[in-house]
């Protein structure tokens, strides 16, 4: 489900693929932080396989893509390099951005209660203004339709 908002998002630093991230740096730019549960993992590797086929079309809608998870710079590195994706990956192992973004939640995953990302993504306009959020992301489409929602702004 979407949503559109208005808000400032608080600048953060995070441990990226491509050395620091900083939220601060990508003014002047619209920005896509998609957040997913796991690396290596079925429908996390079709969304981002779905925001790398579309990257060019970002690009040129002047909008950067940011994948954020809980896994680890290695993982996420081969995760990355696996996939070629073009856009960095945020490894979110402390949570803070979860905890920013709201996106832990319990989960049942085979019958268990498990605690873990809430598959959603966040648009931000280039003054990192939160425009639009979609949680509880099912992947057929999704990335085909936050870029509709980054052309627009």
């Amino acid at each position: 489900m979407s949503t559109a908002l208005e808000k400032v998002v608080p600048d953060f630093i995070a441990s990226a693929t491509n050395g620091e991230f900083s939220l601060a740096h990508q003014r002047g730019k619209k920005l896509v932080l998609y957040f997913y549960p796991k690396d290596n993992t079925p429908g996390c590797t079709n969304e981002s396989m779905a925001f790398r086929d579309l990257y060019a079309d970002f690009c040129r809608a002047n909008t950067e893509i940011v994948g954020i998870s809980r896994d680890g710079l290695t993982s996420h590195e081969n995760f990355k390099a696996k996939l070629e994706l073009p856009f960095a990956l945020l490894s979110d192992t402390d949570e803070k951005l979860c905890a920013l973004f709201d996106v832990i939640k319990n989960k049942k995953l085979y019958g268990k209660d498990v605690r873990g990302i809430e598959r959603s993504t966040f648009l931000l306009d280039e003054q990192g203004v939160l425009r639009q959020e979609w949680r509880g992301v099912k992947v057929p489409d999704h990335a085909q339709e936050v870029l509709e929602a980054a052309q627009k702004i």
